[in-house]
């Protein structure tokens, strides 16, 4: 979830939502985000909204963030009303893992119980290796979990180190064949590229220990330096290179070319899966299609019929807010035609399937780009704007220039 919140309006305390927002609720597709604040330990490019168990003290705990997940879930089926049956679940972090089987049950619990589950439903938990087991996986099936994605980053050791990652190099493979042993049906290993030290050996070696894993899913991050974090510092400081441009591109490339290879396609520009068995992570194409979702816990971000708001960052506030009564929104803004368009240009032009030149705001600059490019010509010859694998290095430029 973003590090920093956005500014906007004022959130009703009862959560309240305009009537124009609740018109189409069922029209669109309807997830439930929920995001487990928790962590063992911080990563050192980490600037999620995550907090150690030193960092907290007694002011909050999983039991405490359980009982506040329980009350927004009472106010969410208060302000939505007769709300669709969920289509997707995505539990995140955070380590969602550190809650246990009997804490991501009882969170799976009670989202069905308030909203009931939609047929077919995707139900995903972000696990890190190191708190997962065969055990772990069997109770998440049992409990309903199909989908399952784990934080791998890298297979090279050193990697992981100056990531400040605690599993050891294989510890990802070996958790990803033990979801899939027990009958999970779709497992997503995330990788991160472009780490300082990071070799074209070593990125190479980590798309080789995916390929063995048997997933049929790959997200792959090119580096960011996040202001703030003890990554951050350690480049200020020279102790570390800063992540390059050219060599980012050519990692993507070389990513994009093993997966290709092993049958994989992209369908969004950092993301993979196996084609026809349906292992795209539906909740994610929810948010880049503009669908509806309430994201629950501290620092989450909902939006429901252009309405968008968050919540409170920290847990403790987040749990004292709710018990109090009130809704845990810190702020909420109603987006405006123009900001939805410019919203729906940087999400859907990063799809495989890309969007209608028709809707976009300056055709002729589509034109443009295809002509340097950056857009495929035969697809805006049918009237569509789908990025090359230039444009896809380029994917922000390529926004910024559709919409000016």
């Amino acid at each position: 979830m973003p590090s920093a919140l956005p500014t906007g309006d004022p959130a009703p305390s009862s959560g309240e939502l305009p009537p124009s927002a609740l018109e189409g609720l069922g029209t669109r597709p309807f997830g439930v985000y929920v995001h487990v604040p928790f962590c063992a330990a911080r990563c050192g490019y980490c600037d999620f909204n995550t907090y150690t168990p030193g960092e907290l003290g007694s002011s909050a705990s999983p039991e405490s963030w359980l009982e506040g997940f329980k009350r927004e879930l009472a106010l969410a089926a208060s302000v939505l009303g007769s709300a669709p049956p969920v289509e997707t679940v995505f539990i995140g972090g955070g380590t969602p893992s550190l809650l246990g089987v009997p804490g991501l049950t009882e969170v799976l619990e009670g989202i069905r119980s308030t909203f009931g589950l939609a047929p077919g439903a995707e139900v995903t938990t972000e696990s890190n290796p190191e708190s997962t087991s065969p055990e772990f996986f069997a109770g998440l099936r049992e409990a309903g979990y199909n989908r399952i994605s784990l934080g791998m980053q890298s297979a090279a050791s050193h990697v992981l180190k100056i990531l400040d990652r605690k599993h050891t190099a294989g510890r990802a493979v070996a958790a990803a064949r033990e979801a899939r042993s027990v009958g999970i049906e779709h497992v997503n290993l995330d990788l991160i590229y472009g780490t300082p030290g990071e070799t074209d050996s070593d990125l190479k070696a980590s798309l080789e220990a995916v390929l063995s894993a048997g997933v049929d899913h790959v997200s792959a991050y090119a580096l960011i330096v996040e202001e703030g974090t003890a990554l951050a510092r350690r480049i200020a400081r020279g102790d570390l290179p800063a992540p390059d441009d050219d060599v980012l591109a050519d990692r993507y490339e070389m990513i994009d070319d093993m997966l290709g290879g092993a049958g994989m396609r992209w369908y969004e520009v950092s993301n993979w899966a196996l084609p026809g068995i349906g292992a795209e992570c539906r909740h994610n194409l929810g948010y880049w299609l503009g669908g509806d979702w309430w994201g629950f816990g501290p620092g989450a971000h909902s939006h429901v019929g252009g309405v968008r708001w968050w919540n409170v960052k920290h847990p403790a506030r987040y749990a004292t807010v709710l018990a109090s009564g009130s809704s845990p929104a810190a702020g909420r803004e109603t987006l405006t035609p123009a900001e939805a368009l410019s919203e729906r240009v940087l999400l859907e032009i990063r799809l495989a399937q890309g969007m209608p030149l028709a809707d976009l705001p300056s055709p002729a600059e589509a034109s443009r780009a295809a002509a340097d490019g950056l857009l495929s010509p035969e697809s805006l010859a049918a009237g569509h704007c789908v990025l090359t694998p230039q444009g896809r290095l380029l994917a922000d430029a390529v926004v910024h220039r559709l919409l000016t």
